[in-house]
């Protein structure tokens, strides 16, 4: 699976480190970054909702 961020639209909410931490981390640049670009399926629930929850629209999944 595959997770797209949007740059532009990031402002570091961090709603979706919250849902998933051990895919999304914001950091200091107060941007979410990956720290797991290919992560297991069983995740998919979690991103999903992440995905839902980002209140900018920043995250999809990609294919």
């Amino acid at each position: 699976m595959r997770i797209c961020v949007d740059y532009t639209r990031c402002t570091g909410h961090g709603i979706c480190e919250t849902i998933a931490p051990s895919v999304f981390e914001v950091g200091d640049d107060e941007v979410v970054h990956l720290v797991d670009e290919d992560p297991p399926d069983d995740l998919r629930p979690d991103i999903q909702d992440a995905i839902d929850e980002c209140p900018t629209q920043a995250l999809s999944f990609g294919d």
